[in-house]
């Protein structure tokens, strides 16, 4: 047991490798995943911006998809910032403590963004099936309980898991065979029982998503089924489109996060580096498509940002006549 212990302190960092088989293509694979994180960052800031700034757009859903914008960006930000100076400065070491901490935001806030999704799919069943009721079922009271439901029920979800990582005995090999610290990887390289970790990692993920997939389909479910009792081919476009963008959204996170958590348990067959290459894009293709995603299918949004980089950009006449003024200045001097 003292061997155990004193390896333990001096095996105080683990390893971080990267993209198993791509280490000699980690500078150049930086670059896009640098520009991806800029604009992830960019756009949902520029969210949050137009829905604080503009009073219109205080509504249920405007307000859920700010919470989504808050949510990826605490997800991209932390990762990337350490994935980048791996692959760009080969800073491969990370604390245990902080492994743990970038592990709980990451699967903490997944869980959050599941629940928010299921949120918003709420927010679409009320809006087209029961309209008339819409401002009384969805008041500012419900969605800030909404929002700290997902907070609460995400973070607690993680709390035990990190807990459990934690008292973990890292007496061997300290090499995570990924970008980032994720549950599994960290976990493989415990020398004690894993059997509660496994349990648990997948229990807890399995009923956040399975219980969030359920209801969501459930209510897109009544949804169709209440759009296609409409008698007018008008009314049912218009109510499709105002769901268009929050199943894209939908689609964007469950899939290749799905892929991810179960390629990482079962997935052996799976070449190492395109699994690996999934999960860093997973937690950086979402949260940079998905302010685009409503930026595009929301007129409001989209009016909105029109406005701003209206704004933002210097009227050509004004310009003209600094440009005309200044240079009737030279001609007086002259």
């Amino acid at each position: 047991m003292s061997i155990l212990n004193s390896t333990k302190v001096l095996s105080s960092t683990f390893i971080l490798i990267g993209i198993p088989g791509l280490e000699a293509a980690h500078f150049w694979i930086a670059f896009p995943m640098c520009t991806l994180y800029l604009a992830a960052i960019f756009c949902n800031c520029i969210i949050l911006f137009i829905i604080k700034n503009e009073p219109s757009l205080h509504q249920p859903m405007f307000l859920f998809l700010s919470m989504l914008a808050m949510i990826d960006i605490v997800i991209c930000t932390s990762t990337y910032p350490k994935i980048l100076c791996l692959f760009w400065f080969s800073s491969t070491e990370i604390a245990h403590d902080s492994c743990f901490i970038q592990m709980f935001f990451i699967h903490g806030f997944s869980a959050m963004e599941s629940g928010i999704l299921l949120a918003m799919a709420f927010d679409r069943y009320v809006a087209i099936c029961n309209p008339l009721r819409y401002a009384t079922i969805l008041t500012n009271t419900i969605i800030v309980r909404i929002g700290l439901f997902a907070a609460v029920r995400g973070l607690g979800f993680m709390t035990p898991l990190t807990c459990l990582v934690k008292r973990l005995v890292y007496c061997g090999d300290n090499v995570i065979h990924h970008s980032y610290c994720e549950h599994m990887a960290v976990v493989k390289l415990a020398c004690g029982d894993t059997t509660p970790n496994n349990v648990y990692g997948i229990t807890a993920a399995t009923f956040v998503v399975g219980s969030d997939s359920v209801f969501i389909a459930v209510s897109y479910f009544l949804i169709l089924r209440s759009v296609f009792g409409l008698s007018s081919k008008e009314a049912r476009m218009k109510s499709l489109s105002t769901c268009g963008s929050h199943i894209c959204v939908i689609l964007l996170f469950y899939t290749p996060g799905l892929f991810s958590f179960y390629t990482q348990r079962f997935g052996h067959h799976v070449p190492s580096y395109i699994h690996i290459l999934l999960a860093d894009l997973y937690l950086l293709i979402p949260p940079m498509l998905n302010p685009l995603i409503y930026g595009m299918k929301t007129r409001q949004i989209r009016v909105k940002v029109v406005k701003v980089f209206v704004v933002l950009k210097p009227p050509l006449s004004k310009t003209k006549n600094k440009a005309t003024s200044r240079i009737e200045d030279m001609k007086e001097i002259c």
